[in-house]
């Protein structure tokens, strides 16, 4: 009898460890909310520091890592090469799929998605993605 119930008494925690690990969430989706900036956005002075800090000095998107490379000095570059944007158009924009998790991996890794740094980089490929 003792033998039985601990039988079924696995079995259901079995059941529920696959159910719990069923649950967990992979992505994270957000609203773009770029389209609220009106302030045009200036790639050198908004946009590359987001990048510095969030992505190449974690060493993630520095000189010789994962591409993009998003160094101060070779990140519009590198961005423009591996059509990673389309200008007018954030929506349909890889940069932008990964920032708002519509594509695995969400960037900044560890940190999610990042409505101050969304709304920024949409803005900006929004307004054009211009090297300015």
């Amino acid at each position: 009898m003792l033998t039985k119930k601990i039988a079924i008494f696995s079995r259901f925690f079995v059941v529920v460890m696959f159910a719990i690990a069923g649950c967990s969430k992979t992505s994270t989706i957000v609203v773009n909310p770029g389209s609220s900036i009106t302030e045009t956005m200036s790639f050198e002075k908004d946009i590359t520091p987001i990048f510095m800090n969030s992505c190449a000095m974690s060493g993630c998107h520095s000189a010789g890592s994962k591409a993009p490379e998003l160094t101060a000095a070779n990140a519009y570059k590198s961005l423009t090469d591996g059509n990673y944007f389309k200008a007018n158009d954030p929506d349909n924009s890889v940069l932008m799929m990964w920032l708002t998790g519509k594509k695995s991996p969400v960037m900044p890794i560890g940190k999610g998605p990042d409505e101050t740094i969304n709304a920024k980089v949409y803005a900006w490929i929004k307004q054009g993605a211009k090297n300015n």
